[in-house]
């Protein structure tokens, strides 16, 4: 018994404390390592996948998209199988189920594949003995393939001073204790044995571990005396900061009198770690020299183009197999990424010259600007947006000076495909209109709120309407991020403003389609006063909002208040919403109905009763227009009452009522609001009482629609307004079930 107790102790003691739950975190060398073993294990114990760029001798060992995409930078990799670092084959077994002997340091050279580090080692008097003698090292080892890219020069100094020159330089590869990659932070520094001089340690998120930006090939090849790292670059010390780099280098004499004017000289020769990315004196060339003139001579647009240069760590080539987006001082983010051994900046393949080091940092070369928004001028900014037609339009109205001076503005810039039937003529009107199209501050949208004005340098003033999806300036909705120039800011939108122009009436009274509402709402008293008592105000003012709501502003479904105090249900199906049309659908909801409107649209929208009650319509004309109505094969009840003066039937339509009996005009006594006038029924079905209210009709039979049916069988009758105004009203009840109701035309719900 006491045995079986002792078991659970005995195994956690032997799994080691990296197997325990509570066991330190690996590092993401480890990780990856971890994800390589796990590729190979079907190979057998110990086997790692491993990634091999075709046409090279490159290899890595694979994280997970890596291992799905097979491509490294860009390029495509085949995928082989070897023993995992500390482990080898034995003849006639499974994968490599061995673990390395263990020896001293310079014989494990031998093991990992550091031969020629091997021979130079043996040139030497003293180094030797050391590798072989007691101690604790850690040696980051240059492959045979690292030696034999040293430019002949280089390699011929070494070896023509073996005590001094060659000694010097492998023990800078050396440090005096252990070093496994746990322990290889990103940003540290060692101190090797050479003068004490520093060694960078950059350890990426993506498992590459960098040594003076040489990758690290194979780590943690333990010796008696140490551990050997297998790196694919001969390193050499580093003395001279970014800043004594941009000096003493002849290419950079447009960067370092642009870094001296800028003061960041301070920041580029203190302490951190940085990449700058260096602008040659042929990359400031190809600027044009206006805004080249214009960046210099602005200390503020010239701090942000440097920081736009500078990223807040430092970046080794090796370190980047795919896209990265890395952010810079600016606060701007760059996409660094590669394709087969060239760097890329937002893909374009600038970088001429990589991996200077620095002892703050890392240097490349590129031979293109990076220019932020922050420091171009309304005209650069449109000129990379899709707004460049606008933009033609301010240059024909003289008005360019707005957009490159210094004056604070935000242009509301349309996006070219809203000029697809062609651009206004340049006129009087043209050039106020676009002067409309630039408020006079310097704006985020951001910052903007609801029913907010802005100044336009036309002289208008334009409302800001915050929706749940949308922010609208007017009738026009922001499209785009916004970009903040050094004094402007450009605002994508929609469509061309239309600043307001008058009342609401007054846009009514501009349109001749609207007539009869026109005239309905002068008649109900709401021109001056929305609350007047009376049946048409009420039924006026179920369509209007207590808000103004751009068609912008409609998303799948949006809550507005009526003024007669029911929710409104404002919804854009996809599709329906067509150039020109500013509402759909509303749905309107209070506690004993549930009705939609048809809107100022186009097309047909649906009118839905609830769970089968009898509801009760109104409907009220105000431009000429078809009336639709629709049902399935369940019974429609149809009350036809004071009716449409000048109703007329419309050739080709469907009969609503059996028989397909023809309509004929009856009159009537008077209308609800004291007119006479006819109504269109079917003859011999619509009885009229004394008072002239209409007997129920049951409707039946099944007429099918032309063209491909809508429901199994419909009921169907067109009438069509030819009078100019409606001096009656036309109702009827629906008894649906659940089947819609779809009208075209403004419907309106009774009083209650």
């Amino acid at each position: 018994m006491a045995l079986v107790r002792l078991l659970p102790l005995a195994l956690a003691l032997a799994l080691g404390p990296a197997a325990t739950p509570a066991g330190p975190a690996r590092s993401p060398y480890q990780l990856v390592l971890q994800h390589s073993r796990l590729r190979g294990r079907q190979h057998g114990p110990n086997v790692c996948a491993v990634q091999k760029l075709i046409g090279t001798n490159k290899k890595y060992f694979t994280n997970c998209k890596q291992w799905y995409q097979r491509k490294i930078c860009g390029k495509s990799t085949v995928i082989s199988y070897e023993c995992c670092p500390g482990y080898e084959k034995v003849p006639g077994e499974k994968g490599c189920p061995a673990a390395l002997p263990l020896s001293n340091l310079y014989e494990t050279l031998g093991v990992v594949g550091s031969t020629t580090t091997q021979l130079y080692t043996d040139r030497t008097e003293k180094l030797r003995p050391e590798m072989e003698g007691p101690g604790s090292f850690t040696i980051f080892a240059p492959s045979n393939e690292a030696w034999a890219s040293l430019p002949a020069e280089v390699l011929d100094s070494l070896v023509s001073n073996v005590n001094i020159e060659l000694l010097n330089a492998l023990r800078y590869h050396m440090v005096n204790r252990r070093v496994l990659t746990d322990e290889l932070k990103h940003g540290m520094a060692l101190t090797s044995m050479y003068q004490n001089s520093g060694i960078q340690i950059h350890h990426y998120p993506n498992g590459i571990v960098t040594v003076n930006c040489a990758r690290l090939l194979k780590a943690d090849h333990h010796a008696t005396n140490g551990v050997v790292h297998l790196i694919d670059k001969v390193i050499s010390t580093v003395t001279n900061n970014i800043q004594q780099i941009i000096e003493i280098e002849d290419t950079f004499e447009t960067l370092r009198a642009a870094v001296a004017a800028s003061g960041l000289n301070t920041l580029l020769e203190g302490e951190g770690q940085f990449t700058l990315l260096a602008p040659t004196n042929e990359a400031f060339e190809k600027i044009p020299a206006e805004t080249l003139n214009r960046i210099l001579g602005d200390p503020e647009a010239l701090k942000d183009l440097l920081n736009n240069h500078i990223l807040k760590s430092a970046m080794c080539a090796e370190a980047i197999v795919a896209g990265l987006s890395l952010e810079t001082l600016e606060g701007t983010t760059l996409e660094v990424g590669c394709s087969g051994d060239m760097l890329t900046i937002d893909g374009k393949p600038i970088i001429s010259s990589k991996d200077v080091l620095a002892t703050n940092g890392v240097i490349h070369y590129i031979d293109e600007l990076l220019i932020p928004d922050s420091a171009k001028t309304l005209f650069e900014l449109a000129a990379e947006s899709d707004v460049s037609t606008v933009i033609d339009l301010f240059r024909q109205a003289g008005l360019s000076t707005h957009l490159s001076g210094n004056e604070r503005l935000t242009l509301l810039a349309p996006l070219n495909s809203v000029f697809k039937d062609g651009t206004p003529r340049i006129d009087a009107r043209t050039k106020n209109l676009l002067l409309n199209h630039m408020i006079k501050d310097q704006l985020a949208s951001k910052y903007l709120y609801h029913g907010q004005t802005l100044d336009t340098l036309g002289g208008k003033k334009l409302r800001v309407f915050v929706y749940r999806n949308s922010l609208c300036i007017e009738n026009s909705c922001i499209a785009a991020h916004d970009k903040r120039g050094r004094y402007g800011t450009l605002f994508t939108m929609d469509r061309m403003l239309t600043p307001p122009m008058g009342t609401v009436m007054d846009v009514l009274k501009g349109d001749s389609r609207f007539s009869m509402l026109v005239a309905a709402i002068q008649t109900a008293g709401l021109t001056e006063m929305l609350n007047r008592q009376g049946e048409l105000a009420n039924i006026l003012k179920y369509h209007i909002g207590d808000e103004i709501l751009v068609s912008g502003g409609i998303g799948a479904l949006v809550r507005l208040k009526s003024l007669q105090g029911d929710k409104l249900e404002v919804s854009s199906p996809p599709g329906l919403l067509n150039e020109g049309m500013n509402l759909q659908t509303l749905h309107l909801k209070s506690s004993n109905r549930h009705q939609r409107f048809p809107g100022f649209a186009r097309g047909l929208s649906s009118l839905r009763p609830s769970e089968g009650a009898l509801q009760a319509f109104i409907f009220l004309g105000c431009s000429p227009r078809a009336l639709f109505l629709e049902s399935s094969s369940h019974s429609l009840w149809g009350i036809l009452s004071p009716g449409l003066c000048g109703a007329e039937r419309t050739p080709g339509a469907l009969p609503l009522c059996e028989e397909a009996q023809a309509f004929k005009p009856r009159p009537l006594s008077r209308s609800p609001w004291g007119s006479r006038c006819r109504v269109n029924r079917c003859s011999s079905s619509v009885p009229l009482s004394k008072e002239g209210s209409p007997s129920p009709m049951r409707l039946t039979g099944a007429h099918p629609e032309p063209g491909p049916p809508r429901h199994s069988s419909v009921f169907r009758d067109m009438l069509h307004l030819g009078a100019s105004y409606v001096c009656g009203t036309f109702l009827a009840s629906a008894h649906l079930l659940s089947e819609p109701l779809t009208v075209s035309g403004l419907l309106f719900p009774l009083p209650s």
